[in-house]
């Protein structure tokens, strides 16, 4: 390692309302869904729609679901986030500065990249916290570290881990939390269920035209679509699957949170889930593969409400795999990513 100075790591999460007061999830919303990476349209019209509709009419929902996420700790999200800032710290030692920061809302990008500059690093690594690329979350990490450091004096040398899917670590933290589930039930089948995104987001993103939403182009994991989000989604699984031994059929990837009227990548996991018990699927152990810390999508949505959606279609056990948070695994998966980028 260099003596002439540390290396900065820089990790970033979405981020999470300050509190669950409807007011706070307003304020965490406008500043969201204001990003063009996440809503891509035209400034009028996503000013209108976020300040206009979205951000007065869905804070009030959104804080009671917050509320029954939240900890004495406060949001899980941010609290995994700092536990695993401290425990990459230590195991990384004094040659390493590791930061937390947020997309949105505290504690800032922008902070964290002042306290790395005060710090006088020579290079920076930033990981984004998405395992899977996508243009509203890992891009817009990117985008918005190099706003900020246009304007420095000195930039040092920074690396950008835009995906991490095929980290062997990644893949046995996951398979290794599952196969305690799975030691104690035998499950019929498994849902691995991703975050969506609009289909116009895929399309914008291809190479040569090639992504067309469906089981063809994202059968296989090569050059023309290693880049695509919804092609690294089906690969996780693949990876998941191998991992845990799964047969092609035993095993369903879709996706959830979808919002508007313009279509998103399929299948959607809600029509999944509530069609499964038809074909006598009666237990489902599910993945949030795209989320490495609880929050609302995984805890709420995919552990509670599609929960009550399969039981309510018939089905009789609904399991979450939590999440990584702080597992020692996935630790040590982002030591070994950061001495492979230093």
């Amino acid at each position: 390692m260099s003596k002439l100075g540390k290396i900065g790591v820089l990790l970033v999460n979405l981020g999470t309302p300050d509190s669950p007061s409807t007011p706070d999830v307003r304020k965490y919303l406008r500043e969201f869904l204001w990003d063009k990476r996440v809503i891509d349209i035209n400034a009028v019209p996503r000013w209108a729609l976020v300040n206009l509709i979205i951000a007065p009419f869905r804070a009030p929902k959104s804080a009671a679901i917050y509320k029954q996420l939240w900890e004495d700790r406060g949001s899980p999200l941010k609290f995994y986030g700092e536990d695993l800032k401290g425990l990459l710290q230590q195991t990384l030692g004094d040659e390493f500065i590791v930061i937390l920061g947020m997309r949105y809302q505290q504690p800032s990008i922008q902070s964290a990249l002042t306290e790395l500059q005060s710090k006088n690093v020579r290079k920076i690594i930033v990981i984004p916290l998405f395992p899977q690329y996508a243009s509203a979350s890992t891009g817009s990490v990117i985008d918005k570290v190099m706003e900020i450091v246009k304007d420095w004096q000195v930039i040092p040398s920074i690396n950008f881990i835009s995906n991490f899917l095929e980290e062997d670590l990644f893949i046995k933290t996951i398979s290794t939390i599952a196969k305690e589930h799975m030691a104690k039930t035998t499950f019929d089948h498994f849902v691995f269920s991703y975050h969506g995104i609009p289909e116009r987001q895929i399309k914008k993103g291809s190479c040569d035209n090639y992504c067309q939403l469906n089981e063809k182009c994202c059968g296989v994991y090569h050059k023309k679509n290693f880049l695509c989000y919804r092609a690294q989604c089906f690969q996780t699984s693949r990876l998941l699957a191998r991992a845990l031994d799964l047969k092609e059929d035993q095993y369903t990837v879709s996706f959830q949170s979808r919002l508007g009227r313009d279509p998103w990548i399929k299948p959607y996991t809600d029509v999944v889930i509530a069609d499964l018990p038809k074909k006598g699927i009666k237990k489902v152990l599910a993945f949030s593969p795209s989320f490495i810390a609880d929050c609302l999508e995984t805890t709420i949505e995919v552990g509670d409400e599609f929960k009550e959606i399969f039981e309510e279609a018939g089905g009789t056990e609904w399991q979450l795999v939590e999440s990584l948070n702080d597992h020692p695994m996935w630790v040590a998966c982002l030591k070994e990513m950061v001495q492979k980028n230093s």
